[in-house]
């Protein structure tokens, strides 16, 4: 089984992490070069008015012949342009980042989210389903607000750090020596910051998933939590979860506030030490009044990037570390993987299966299955009992091919299940569990997935054929009457007649059906038998039986114990034997008459 392992991205820095994160999604990069040259004309536009400045004090208000009034509105008009022309500049390039940043977003978003469908179950049980959600929901936010709003930061901040260095070089080296001077230390600082303040976003980010499984598993069991009353207690684990995601998220803005921090400090002495430099260098003839508050205004452009710095930092971050988060769900192989356009295809008809030697075990655990060696004939029905945790439930799913196994084979018509692409796979087979599970929407719907192309006359067909129709009309809107989130404004009957409908439009030609009469009212259980009769009619079908009434029924029953294949025959000849299928339905049968 493969894990979503953490250790290997923890070990990648941020600038590589970074990297491939943008490499996922190419929309990233799309017109890179006039999202570059619309930051540098947003750059440029601010950088004039330090020169404006200048010039205005320089040559307008302090020139050789007196005040020039010419001088002064034309270096007025110019720094108005400068406003406008950048206030533009900056609104095409937030439109365009905030276009490719989506577009990004939503083509990672979507691998992330079809790459953990292709996990197998075992995979995906070993997650908790809050920490999966969250990597394709809220990690991805953090990217996206970073993308968006400090993409945004750090590609103007560097333009502007850059063109400020540059002019401030020109009015004096001295106090651009200076203030590098000033600002170095805290260059240094903030990649030792960097590292703490990447490990604390971490953090926080796992205590998300944590809290998102904590929150939506208690929502969606809120009827046994109050079944049981155990609210107190639900309540308390909730909290827990928001307090260390609380204190997570303290620890990680502490380091943060301790870098803008640092910035501020150093802002002030960098001002503070160019004013006191400037008057003495402007005393001895080096710097004009002009220069030197063109130079203050410079100072400025570039204190402004480096505090802004911080606050990039502490999204980056965040961002970095949802990404890495969102890589290991990428980079878990997909082990029930799907072969693709190298997948056979098989003919439909009749179906034979071949379990060849196949053993099973879950990671770390013991041998489920051993050594199972059976062949499945078509057109038959199956029953396959055992007590719990007999192994009756891997059987299905590695016939399914929600998992593989750990030696053997399993065979459809002679064809390795891991050879076949998973299109002819769930065409040929369809499994319905237990539970009857159903999305949200309308009963046409649930059934459609059956076969997305069927209309309402098809369904209603598939329903009269299984002799739902009576059901169907005493619905309050029939085939548009709607299931709720997971089918709950259903009863589980219900669910489970609408599970059977799908399964039926989809004509597969081996059904695997978790038994569907386990825990429903005796009027309902009459429609599900009903129902099944047809469904199963001229098909391999196959029942995970917990009512031996269905092992009576079928033509071949097949019995595990201690995850072995222990007795196989018809129930009467299994009766006669007296072996483990014998003390089972004997122990049925008494249940039965009390």
């Amino acid at each position: 089984m493969a894990t979503i392992s953490d250790s290997r991205h923890d070990e990648q820095g941020a600038w590589a992490t970074l990297r491939r994160g943008v490499a996922l999604s190419p929309e990233f990069r799309a017109g890179l070069p006039v999202t570059v040259l619309l930051a540098l004309v947003a750059t440029a536009g601010r950088v004039l008015v330090p020169v404006a400045v200048q010039q205005t004090v320089d040559e307008g208000l302090m020139g050789p012949g007196g005040v020039d009034v010419g001088r002064v509105r034309a270096a007025v008009l110019l720094a108005a342009a400068a406003v406008v022309v950048t206030a533009v500049a900056a609104y095409l390039l937030n439109v365009r980042l905030f276009r490719t940043t989506e577009n990004g977003l939503a083509t990672l978003r979507l691998r992330a989210f079809r790459h953990v469908h292709d996990l197998s179950v075992l995979t995906q049980n070993a997650e908790r389903r809050g920490s999966l959600v969250s990597r394709v929901t809220s990690d991805v936010d953090t990217i996206s607000t970073f993308m968006q709003w400090g993409g945004l930061l750090m590609v103007v901040s560097v333009g502007q750090l850059v063109v400020a260095t540059v002019l401030m070089a020109i009015y004096s080296w001295q106090l651009t020596l200076l203030v590098w001077v000033c600002f170095l230390p805290l260059l240094v600082l903030m990649q030792t910051l960097q590292k703490r303040v990447s490990r604390a976003y971490g953090v926080v980010r796992e205590r998300v998933g944590d809290l998102l499984g904590a929150v939506s598993e208690s929502v969606v069991g809120a009827s046994t939590v109050r079944a049981y009353g155990i609210e107190e207690r639900t309540g308390r684990r909730i909290d827990r979860a928001i307090e260390t995601h609380r204190s997570a998220a303290t620890k990680a803005q502490a380091l943060v506030a301790l870098t803008f921090s640092s910035g501020e400090i150093v802002a002030g002495i960098a001002n503070a030490a160019v004013v006191m430099v400037g008057v003495l260098l402007g005393v001895d003839g080096q710097l004009t009044l002009g220069e030197l508050l063109a130079f203050l205004f410079l100072v400025t452009l570039f204190v402004g990037p480096v505090q802004i710095g911080t606050e990039v930092l502490n999204e980056a971050q965040n961002a970095i570390a949802g990404w890495r988060r969102v890589l290991r769900v990428l980079d878990t192989p997909a082990d029930v993987a799907d072969p693709g356009q190298a997948g056979r295809e098989l003919p439909r008809g009749p179906i034979d299966v071949r379990f060849e030697h196949v053993s099973f075990a879950y990671p770390g655990g013991p041998t489920v299955l051993e050594d199972v060696d059976l062949a499945l004939a078509p057109r038959v029905r199956i029953a396959i009992v055992g007590e719990t945790g007999s192994g009756k439930t891997t059987f299905a799913k590695l016939l399914t091919r929600l998992m593989d196994p750990v030696r053997g084979r399993v065979l459809v018509d002679g064809v390795d299940l891991r050879e076949l692409s998973f299109a002819s796979l769930r065409s040929r087979i369809v499994m319905v569990p237990q539970d009857g599970f159903l999305f949200e929407g309308s009963i046409a719907e649930n059934v459609r997935l059956g076969r997305p192309a069927a209309s309402n006359a098809d369904i209603e067909l598939a329903l009269t054929e299984l002799g739902l129709l009576d059901w169907l009309g005493n619905l309050p809107h029939g085939l548009a009457t709607d299931v709720g989130q997971r089918g709950e404004q259903l009863s589980a009957g219900e669910r489970q007649l609408v599970a059977l409908a799908r399964a039926y439009l989809a004509d597969p030609d081996l059904l695997v059906l978790d038994e569907a009469t386990s825990a429903v009212d005796p009027g309902t259980e009459v429609r599900i038998a009903r129902a099944l009769e047809g469904l199963t009619r001229g098909r391999t079908a196959l029942t995970i039986a917990h009512r031996l009434s269905t092992a009576e029924a079928a033509d071949d029953v097949i019995v595990f114990d201690a995850g072995r294949v222990v007795e196989r025959g018809r129930h009467a000849d299994l009766v006669a034997l007296g072996g483990v299928y014998s003390r089972l339905h004997a122990s049925w049968a008494a249940q039965q008459r009390t």
